[in-house]
């Protein structure tokens, strides 16, 4: 388990402890001086169960974002799946909260939540980020429908009264809030300066070819919810017509950037979302998409040109690559500008939701 030293804000390892999270304080936390205002202290607790990150790129990119709003943000990252694997991590957390005061503890998804609310933080309020699967269920495999009441779902519900704020990332989930005095709707934001629009050519580095048009899938193939069978189906079409299929996962978010700068356009065709991340990075690096009509992305993309809705049929999928190919320009980074979706923005309005949570705390 990794610790901190408060001191010097160092992690060390601690080689015989059995427990199973970590800790980690940004790079970018700000140290008080005489004449400036004290910081926020908030802690993040969410998930490290990821494959291939210690803690989930979108919800690092909130963080840091914050930072730039005289923010400090610590995280502390569960080690251990399923609600057992959660709940094992309350002592953990009421151990580390003794330790170290925070402001205010934001959770990202219902366990997080859950950990976070057993852990019984004295007077400090309680953010909860509910993150699409612990509100609209998982989808399974062989149906296109997701069961709508499952142990996730049902925790959601019940957490409602026991958090002082839920922040859901678009209208489907924020239906399944029933605390609405508390309710706020407000998506992951877009770095502008990483997904800069620029469409620089990373072909080479990437091992692509100049003269091919490439399709790019960014799901984990495996995940049903993903459904990247369903473009998979077309490729024998969409070979014929010139296109390839290129799906990189496990992908670094660097590379991402990359990718959406160089390749033709993206393609979604999940199932069940809420506000997926994929588009709103696409409209910001200009890459055209075709999107199933999930959660909020046809609000998000509107008539922007570069940008084509799908249902789930092939014959659709494969018109709507030909109609987006067929564009000559594509405006999604002024769309996505337009309608306040960079971590900028999405920082201060997420901000606003501490700062009355503080001032009602101390009324």
């Amino acid at each position: 388990m990794r610790k901190s030293n408060y001191s010097d804000d160092n992690i060390v390892l601690d080689e015989h402890d059995t427990t199973s999270y970590s800790i980690e304080f940004s790079d970018n936390n700000h140290y008080p001086s005489k004449n400036s205002v004290k910081p926020l202290e908030v802690l993040f607790v969410s998930s490290g169960n990821l494959k291939n990150f210690d803690l989930a790129p979108f919800i690092k990119v909130q963080g840091e974002s914050l930072t730039e709003e005289n923010i400090n943000v610590t995280y502390f990252t569960i080690k251990g799946k399923g609600i057992r694997g959660y709940l094992r991590n309350i002592k953990n957390l009421k151990k580390f909260l003794k330790e170290k005061q925070f402001d205010l503890i934001h959770a990202h998804f219902t366990l997080s939540g859950w950990v976070a609310a057993l852990s019984f933080p004295k007077h400090t309020p309680l953010v909860l980020s509910l993150m699409g699967t612990d509100a609209l269920g998982r989808v399974k495999k062989g149906s296109i429908w997701p069961a709508s009441w499952n142990h996730l779902t049902f925790l959601t519900y019940i957490i409602q009264p026991f958090v002082d704020a839920i922040i859901s990332k678009s209208p489907n989930i924020d239906q399944h809030v029933w605390m609405r005095k508390n309710s706020h709707i407000i998506p992951n934001g877009v770095d502008l300066e990483k997904f800069d629009g620029l469409r620089k050519n990373y072909r080479h580095e990437l091992g692509l070819k100049e003269n091919q048009k490439y399709i790019l899938f960014l799901g984990n193939p495996s995940d049903t919810n993903k459904n990247f069978n369903f473009l998979k189906e077309a490729k024998g079409q969409l070979s014929k017509d010139g296109f390839e299929i290129v799906s990189p996962y496990p992908v670094s978010h660097d590379n991402i950037v990359k990718y959406l700068s160089s390749v033709d356009m993206v393609v979604m065709c999940s199932q069940q979302e809420g506000s997926p991340n994929v588009v709103k990075e696409a409209l910001a690096s200009n890459c055209k998409g075709v999107f199933t009509n999930v959660g909020d992305v046809e609000y998000v993309i509107g008539n922007t040109p570069g940008y084509a809705i799908t249902d789930f049929t092939q014959q659709e999928l494969v018109k709507k690559i030909h109609e987006v190919d067929l564009i000559a320009s594509c405006h999604g980074r002024q769309r996505l500008i337009k309608l306040g979706l960079d971590t900028k923005n999405i920082a201060l309005r997420i901000k606003d939701i501490y700062t009355s949570l503080l001032t009602n705390k101390t009324a």
